[in-house]
């Protein structure tokens, strides 16, 4: 089973529909079975809130659900239970670090670096951009999901 964690700043935007887009994704390729998909933040701030409504709204456009999904803080021990950490954004990364207590097995990475485009998946929170944050998402996911298959990861 591939232990998959999405992070972002707050767990209420990116993470969130990176989460639900991944599951979605292995849902439709038969494969759910071979997946643990979850997100969290670097952050204190959003815990216990849910999905932001814009990003609740988009989902729901495409008939995903994100029911039940509230904000949660990563911690060290989720090194240790994940086979990949995934952020979004070049801080996310170094927050995720640090919360790790560094990366010594390389599973830290950024979403779009399993693109050809890699880089950061803005913050919808400060630019209001929820359909290029979803366009990115959705590329990141697919790539993120080939790269488990050249990998014969599951």
């Amino acid at each position: 089973m591939v232990k998959i964690l999405f992070v972002c700043h707050g767990n209420i935007c990116r993470s969130p529909m990176a989460e639900f887009v991944m599951k979605d994704m292995v849902q439709k390729a038969g494969l759910s079975a071979g997946f643990e998909i979850a997100s969290a933040a670097t952050s204190t701030e959003e815990i216990g809130n849910p999905v932001y409504p814009p990003v609740r709204k988009l989902l729901n456009e495409h008939k995903i659900s994100c029911a039940g999904k509230t904000a949660r803080q990563m911690t060290r021990a989720d090194y240790e239970y994940y086979d990949l950490l995934i952020g979004m954004d070049n801080a996310n990364f170094r927050n995720m670090n640090r919360i790790a207590g560094g990366d010594p097995l390389g599973k830290i990475h950024l979403l779009m670096d399993f693109t050809s485009r890699p880089g950061e998946v803005a913050d919808p929170w400060y630019n209001d951009r929820f359909d290029v944050t979803w366009k990115d998402v959705n590329e990141g996911c697919e790539g993120l999901l080939e790269h488990l298959r050249a990998q014969n990861i599951f």
